[in-house]
C-alpha cells in the first residue's frame, strides 16, 4: 500500500551483516550506470543498479547526509527506498580490514616485547650496580 501522498519515504541502506541507515527522508539522490537520479516521496516505484558514488538523502528537516556506496541495488516501493550492498565488493572490504587489523595487532605485540626487553634490561643492570655498590 503506497501513501504517495507522504512527505518523507523510509530509507534502509542494508550490508549483508547489518542495517546501516534507517530513517525518514525527504529526498535521495543515487548514481546508476547512465547517470544520477533523485528520488522524492511521489515518485513512481523504481528500480536500479547503482555504481560506487556517493547516495545523498535529506532528512524531512532539512539536514543532509551522505553513504559511500559501491556495486548495489536500490529499490523504492511506495514510501520505502531500500539500498543493498552486493555482498562480494563488502567481503573483499571486510577482508582487507580483518588483514589491516591483524597487521596493527602484530605490531602492537612487538612494541610491547620491546618495551618489556628495555625494562627487564633497566632493572637488570639497576639490580647489578645495587649489587655493586652493596656487595
Amino acid at each position: 500500500m503506497s501513501n504517495h501522498g507522504s512527505q518523507a519515504m523510509r530509507l534502509k541502506i542494508l550490508l549483508p551483516t547489518e542495517v546501516l541507515v534507517d530513517e525518514k527522508v525527504a529526498k535521495v539522490t543515487a548514481t546508476a550506470a547512465n547517470g544520477s537520479f533523485c528520488l522524492l516521496p511521489r515518485h513512481v516505484d523504481f528500480v536500479a543498479a547503482l555504481v560506487p558514488s556517493v547516495l545523498s538523502f535529506h532528512q524531512p528537516q532539512g539536514g543532509e547526509r551522505f553513504a559511500a556506496v559501491d556495486d548495489g541495488l536500490l529499490v523504492k516501493c511506495g514510501d520505502l527506498v531500500t539500498v543493498s550492498a552486493l555482498g562480494d565488493e563488502l567481503e573483499r572490504l571486510q577482508a582487507h580490514v580483518r588483514e589491516r587489523f591483524l597487521e596493527l595487532d602484530e605490531h602492537a605485540r612487538k612494541a610491547r616485547s620491546a618495551v618489556f626487553r628495555l625494562e627487564a634490561g633497566a632493572l637488570r643492570t639497576f639490580y647489578e650496580l645495587q649489587e655493586q655498590r652493596h656487595g
